[in-house]
């Protein structure tokens, strides 16, 4: 692995010192200043990658990402986490998929059954070929964002009905 020289100048370290003593920051934030601040060149005092793991109890793999970040793209960006990039492809559910999802989960339940279940509903799909594989989050993610549930206020297309008490002493 290359390993990457941290020089930081007097206002980066008191604000990584600022950060670090009194900053009611994320736990991800307050490690990757205290990484930082040990890897710092600029005093003297060049700490190795595995005295940075031995202090703070981190793996080898942020240690090395973090003085990466810190020398190719700055001291802010590596001290924030970016936001995952959108993954558009990634929806199963999405225009007719999700029409015919919101019509059979309102629709009448197959014969034996009181209600669709996220199962029956998952499985369904992958009988009709509209998908090769689905889980059942998936479908119930794809429910929850509709607004369309007959005889409801509350949005979403499944109902939630009260779990049966499995002790038959006391009923709440």
């Amino acid at each position: 692995m290359d390993k990457y020289r941290v020089t930081l100048t007097a206002e980066e370290r008191a604000e990584l010192e600022r950060l670090v003593s009194c900053g009611p920051a994320a736990a991800r934030e307050l490690i990757r200043a205290r990484i930082r601040r040990l890897a710092d060149d600029s005093r003297g005092e060049e700490h190795t990658d595995e005295q940075i793991i031995a202090a703070l109890g981190t793996g080898l793999r942020t240690v090395a990402r973090v003085r990466r970040l810190l020398v190719t793209e700055g001291f802010d960006t590596a001290l924030c986490r970016r936001p995952q990039p959108p993954r558009p492809d990634k929806i199963k559910i999405k225009g007719d998929r999700e029409q015919w999802l919101i019509e059979w989960a309102c629709s009448e339940p197959p014969k034996g059954r009181c209600h669709w279940t996220l199962q029956l509903l998952a499985d369904e799909l992958v009988v009709l070929g509209l998908v090769d594989r689905i889980g059942i989050e998936t479908v119930r993610l794809a429910l929850k964002k509709t607004t369309s549930s007959p005889g409801s206020s509350r949005p979403g297309a499944s109902r939630r009905e009260p779990t049966p008490s499995t002790s038959g002493a006391w009923r709440t």
